[in-house]
């Protein structure tokens, strides 16, 4: 076996432990979805979102994520005025793949200390992220947890975390259950790394390269710690504008943690996704890959691979045409990547690389 195959587990990311722990939490936690009758789930715990019934006409649909190690860099570089931007980014991309539409947050800070600076900087981005996906942030918790918090600059180890709430009318949620074998599979780009994979991004990066957060690189065009920090894209204004003109989106994919592995987190079954048209990856990816030897298998398990969200449409060209012209009216980019096919087992197969799902990692086909 490959020494790298599994860096992402050397960097301290145990995926197959997380599994069996994820799968014993939602045994207990989905005996409460009967506990509330004025909100009763209506999704499973594997979506992106959950929907709950209020007995409206609309379901509330509610999601929470966090920032994970990209806190670490923010750190390094003593800069924290963008990463509320990726705390709002993470939670308002997974509450619309359900269709919906974000409309609060509330976040959850933990810290070693409450310095008004500190607070000031981080309350920027989280400002900045509402606007970009037009959210109140209605609320949230400040706890100071100095035992339990250890940065890697004194006084600035903290935590920074959300959930998000929108609505959707009953009748428009989208969840892929309409997916079946020839639709188009649509790749919108991300903006870097978005905040994913970056356990192993450190390890490359500053313990094998060695490098500093302030390393210029060439291909790049800027250092590292700015290319790391660069905030997770907000898909919400094209999305939202996607369905208001009502093309018919069948799935909505946010692309994060897993990457391409996210495809099958939707309701149709038997149904599987043929990736046979990938965009260049943006040059962080293709650096890491050749400083970390990092094999195809696990870049395309662990990062985005310069896809930051998908969506599943009628494999009609005027369709995909102004999906495309949404997109790039935000500034992005967007193109077809694959087709849905036909598979029992609902594997993502990437072809250009000779890669097939397997559980829940990539193998090279023989």
């Amino acid at each position: 076996m490959n020494p790298k195959l599994h860096a992402y587990d050397l960097a301290g990311v145990n995926a197959k432990m997380e599994e069996k722990g994820i799968t014993r939490l939602r045994r207990i936690l989905a005996q409460t979805f009967d506990l509330s009758p004025r909100a009763k789930p209506v999704t499973d715990l594997s979506f992106f979102a959950a929907l709950l019934d209020i007995g409206t006409p609309e379901y509330l649909a509610v999601c929470t994520d966090g920032v994970g190690t990209k806190l670490l860099v923010a750190q390094m570089m003593d800069r924290y005025d963008t990463i509320g931007i990726d705390c709002v980014a993470m939670n308002v991309n997974d509450v619309i793949c359900v269709g919906a539409t974000p409309v609060t947050i509330v976040d959850y800070l933990a810290l070693q200390q409450p310095d008004p600076d500190f607070l000031e900087a981080i309350a920027k981005g989280l400002y900045q992220g509402a606007k970009l996906a037009q959210v109140s942030i209605s609320g949230g918790e400040t706890a100071q947890v100095a035992p339990m918090i250890t940065g890697i600059r004194p006084n600035r180890g903290f935590d920074l975390a959300a959930t998000c709430v929108g609505l959707v009318k009953k009748d428009e949620v989208i969840v892929g259950r309409d997916v079946v074998p020839g639709d188009a599979i649509l790749a919108l780009a991300s903006s870097g790394l978005h905040s994913n994979g970056y356990s192993l991004v450190r390890r490359i990066v500053f313990e094998e390269m060695r490098f500093g957060v302030d390393t210029y690189n060439e291909q790049l065009g800027k250092t590292i710690g700015e290319e790391l920090l660069t905030p997770t894209h907000i898909y919400v204004p094209e999305v939202r504008e996607m369905l208001s003109e009502g093309l018919p989106i069948k799935a909505l994919i946010n692309i994060t943690g897993n990457g391409l592995l996210n495809l099958n987190r939707i309701a149709a079954r038997n149904v599987g996704f043929e990736i046979d048209n990938l965009p260049e990856p943006r040059a962080i990816f293709q650096l890491l890959q050749k400083w970390g030897k990092i094999p195809d298998e696990e870049m395309f398990r662990v990062f985005n691979m310069g896809i930051g969200f998908c969506l599943i449409t009628p494999d009609d060209s005027d369709i995909i045409t102004q999906t495309a012209a949404i997109v790039a009216r935000h500034g992005a980019d967007c193109a077809r990547i694959g087709t849905v096919i036909k598979d029992e087992s609902k594997r993502v197969f990437v072809t250009q690389k000779g890669l097939v799902q397997k559980g829940l990692f990539f193998e090279k086909q023989a």
